[in-house]
């Protein structure tokens, strides 16, 4: 069985993208023909899915999206689908999950037994031992929060650590202590490529999932520049909004692919 980086480095590879397509449906946004349908979160997305799979590297469904609305049992059909029809792309679950100790043994299982994701996003402000749960799942992906994209992200992430900001001594803990099966990535926003360009530093290859651009704006070729490893990969560059909102109609998914072609050779202009 292939890890989750073994898989990503092939994504990568084979599909020439840097691109990770996030799935974050609201109802009310979808089209008048998915209206008032038991099973719209899942065949929006699926179609979202299916339309976008050739531009992408990964698929990255937040979960609270499906929660909110009582529909993770279509998140699990979602994940089922990808695995089935697009098994070279890894599945990352958004849920920065953070706690210790059973609790995290719990939402590791949820992550990686329910949902069967690749990999999961948690946040590490509870410790290393918060971690350890989703790290005996060998061969899964645990992607950290390190730097973030939202504006708020300063009031911690910047807070002095001995000489340097907080999130820089998560990055440094994140590659030279707790990668113990070399199975971590780290979030960091597209808002601040200085910051992306200082945490590549200091983590070697380790790959970065990159929220923040499209919607929230964040800058593309200052983001790769920033960002890219020796081979011209390292990144997920995820877009969530942009793409999956790009048409309104009954075509939303052709509108999507081409949102999600051009990210991809946006992205691919600066690798």
């Amino acid at each position: 069985m292939s890890t989750f980086i073994q898989t990503l480095h092939l994504a990568w590879q084979n599909t020439n993208s840097l691109l990770c397509v996030g799935l974050d449906p609201e109802p009310t946004k979808f089209p008048g023909a998915l209206a008032n349908r038991s099973d719209a979160i899942f065949d929006f997305c699926r179609k979202i899915v299916d339309a976008t799979a050739p531009f992408a590297c990964a698929f990255k469904p937040q979960i609270a999206y499906f929660a909110a609305h009582r529909a993770e049992d279509q998140l699990e059909q979602l994940i089922a689908h990808i695995h089935l029809k697009h098994p070279a792309l890894p599945v990352i679950l958004d849920a920065k999950r953070g706690d210790i100790g059973s609790t995290a043994e719990q939402y590791a299982r949820e992550a990686f037994e329910r949902y069967r994701a690749d990999a999961v996003t948690v946040n590490p402000y509870m410790g290393f031992d918060s971690l350890e749960p989703y790290l005996e799942h060998k061969d899964k992906g645990v992607i950290v929060l390190c730097r973030t994209s939202n504006p708020g992200g300063s009031d911690l992430q910047f807070l002095d650590v001995g000489g340097r900001p907080l999130y820089q001594t998560v990055a440094q803990r994140a590659a030279e202590k707790w990668n113990t099966n070399g199975q971590l990535g780290l979030v960091v926003g597209a808002t601040f490529p200085k910051e992306i360009e200082l945490v590549r530093s200091l983590v070697g290859d380790m790959p970065l999932l990159i929220p923040g651009i499209g919607a929230q704006g964040g800058d593309v070729e200052a983001t790769v520049r920033a960002g890219r490893t020796a081979a011209g990969t390292g990144m997920l560059i995820n877009s969530s909004r942009a793409i999956i909102y790009a048409g309104n109609g009954d075509d939303y998914a052709d509108a999507a692919a081409l949102a999600a072609q051009k990210t991809r050779d946006g992205i691919n202009a600066y690798r």
